[in-house]
C-alpha cells in the first residue's frame, strides 16, 4: 500500500486501523516576535537557516493534496515571519486545499493580509493572550501587541474572512475568561477555543507560573457551559481542560498517527506538534522520504499506533480505543517513558502525584515567566 485513500486503512507494519490525514498542521517557521511561555513549540527551536524552502514547501503542498488532505493549517512561529507566505497560500489554493493561517497578527498589516485574502486564504486564527493589553502584552513578552491583533482581526472581517478566537488560558488570565468570550462576540469571531495550556516543551518549564488552581477550573467550566448556552448559534465554544485535573485522559489527537500529522520548519513529518519532546524517538523528513511513505511506514508513527503497544492497565482498559492511551508526550514529559499509562488518568500509579503538583505549583503563586526563545528562554524581570 502506497499511497493513502479516502477510507479507513490497515497498517502494513501494525496491522492497526488508521484513517485518512484529512487536516495538515504546517509550522512554516519557529520565528515569532512574541515570546509566551506556553508556546507549543519545541523548546530547541529550528534556526531559519533549516526551515524548509519556498521549493519544498510547493512539494509538500502537491503530496498532501495527491494523498487526499484536504486542510491545511499554516502555523509557526509566526507564519508571516516567512516572506513566502502568498506563495505558500496561493499553491495550497490551486492544489484544493482550504487554507487557515494561525496567526499571533503582530506581523500583518492591512496590505499583506489583502494580499493573502487575494492568494486564496480561507480562514484566520488569531491567539490572544488576555482580554486587555496589561495582561496579554506581558503574557506575549511583546508592546502593544493586543491593540495589534485587535485591529488585524477587524481587517479579518471586514475582508469576509471567517475568524477563530484562540484563547490560551492558565492561572495569570482565566480571570479574564468572561471578557475574552465577549471580546470573541465584538469582533465578529464564530469560534473560540478556550484551550487550557497542556504542559511540555516551554510549558512544562513555565508550569509553576502557569498553572491553574482547582477552583479555577471548575470556575471556567461553569463560564463555558453558561457561555454556551447564552450564545448558542452566535460562537462555537470549544474548551480544553488541563490534564493535571482530569481523571480520563484525552485522545491525544484523536490517536497516535491515527488521522492527523504535522509538519515541522525543517521537514519532519511528526504525529501531533509536540511528539520532538520525546526524545526516545527518531522522526523522518519529507526532504528524504515521501510523506505517504513517512505516514504508513515511519517507525516513529507506528510506536504508539492503535492499542498493540499497551501495557497494562492500558492493555485490559474497557476505554482504550476510545483514548488510545492518552497523551504520550505527557506519558514521556511526566515518567519519562514514552510507553507508560498516561498519568492524567486516574489509572496511572502517577495520578495522585500529578494532582498534588498541581495544587502545590498553583498555591505558590510564582508568577514570573521564563520567556521563549532562540537562546533556550529568558526569566522575566522582577520590574515591570
Amino acid at each position: 500500500m502506497n499511497e493513502l485513500t479516502p477510507a479507513a486503512q490497515i497498517g502494513p507494519a501494525t496491522g492497526e486501523t488508521y484513517a485518512i490525514p484529512l487536516a495538515v498542521l504546517a509550522e512554516l517557521t519557529h520565528r515569532c516576535p512574541l515570546q509566551c511561555p506556553y508556546c507549543s513549540n519545541p523548546v530547541n527551536l529550528d534556526p531559519s537557516s533549516s526551515e524548509l524552502t519556498t521549493e519544498e514547501w510547493l512539494r509538500v503542498i502537491d503530496e498532501l493534496a495527491e494523498i487526499g488532505v484536504l486542510q491545511i493549517h499554516l502555523s509557526g512561529g509566526e507564519p508571516a515571519a516567512r516572506k513566502d507566505l502568498e506563495q505558500i497560500v496561493a499553491a495550497a489554493n490551486r492544489a484544493g486545499l482550504y487554507t487557515n493561517l494561525i496567526t499571533s497578527a503582530v506581523m500583518l498589516d492591512r496590505k499583506r493580509l489583502d494580499a493573502l485574502a487575494d492568494a486564496g486564504l480561507n480562514h484566520v486564527q488569531i491567539s490572544f493572550q488576555g482580554a486587555e493589553s496589561g495582561v496579554a502584552d506581558r503574557v506575549g513578552g511583546f508592546r502593544n501587541g493586543h491593540a495589534r491583533k485587535l485591529e488585524v482581526a477587524g481587517w479579518v472581517r471586514e475582508l469576509g474572512l471567517p475568524l477563530t478566537v484562540n484563547a490560551v488560558m492558565h492561572r495569570q488570565n482565566l480571570h479574564q475568561l468572561p471578557e475574552m468570550i465577549d471580546m470573541a462576540v465584538a469582533l465578529g469571531a464564530g469560534r473560540i477555543e478556550v484551550a487550557n495550556v497542556q504542559y511540555y516543551g516551554w510549558a512544562l518549564k513555565n508550569r509553576r507560573a502557569l498553572m491553574p488552581t482547582e477552583a479555577q477550573v471548575e470556575e471556567c467550566l461553569r463560564i463555558v457551559e453558561a457561555a454556551r448556552i447564552r450564545l448558542h448559534g452566535i460562537l462555537e465554544i470549544d474548551h480544553v481542560l488541563p490534564d493535571y485535573y482530569a481523571d480520563r485522559p484525552k485522545a491525544c489527537m484523536g490517536g497516535w498517527a491515527r488521522q492527523f500529522f504535522n509538519i515541522s520548519p525543517q521537514g519532519k513529518v511528526l504525529p501531533c506538534h509536540a511528539a520532538e519532546t520525546i526524545t526516545t524517538l527518531q522522526f523522518e523528513s519529507v526532504r528524504d522520504r515521501s510523506i505517504a511513505d513517512i505516514w504508513h511506514n515511519s517507525a516513529a508513527f507506528n510506536a504508539f499506533r492503535g492499542t498493540a503497544w499497551m501495557p497494562e492497565p492500558c492493555r485490559g482498559c474497557a476505554h482504550k480505543e476510545e483514548d488510545f492511551g492518552g497523551c504520550r508526550c505527557q506519558a514521556f514529559a511526566l515518567t519519562g517513558d514514552a510507553h507508560a499509562t498516561d498519568p492524567a488518568c486516574a489509572l496511572s500509579p502517577r495520578h495522585a502525584e500529578i494532582f498534588r503538583v498541581a495544587a502545590e505549583e498553583s498555591a505558590e503563586q510564582s508568577d514570573r515567566f521564563i520567556y521563549r526563545n532562540f537562546s533556550g528562554g529568558t526569566a522575566e524581570k522582577d520590574a515591570r
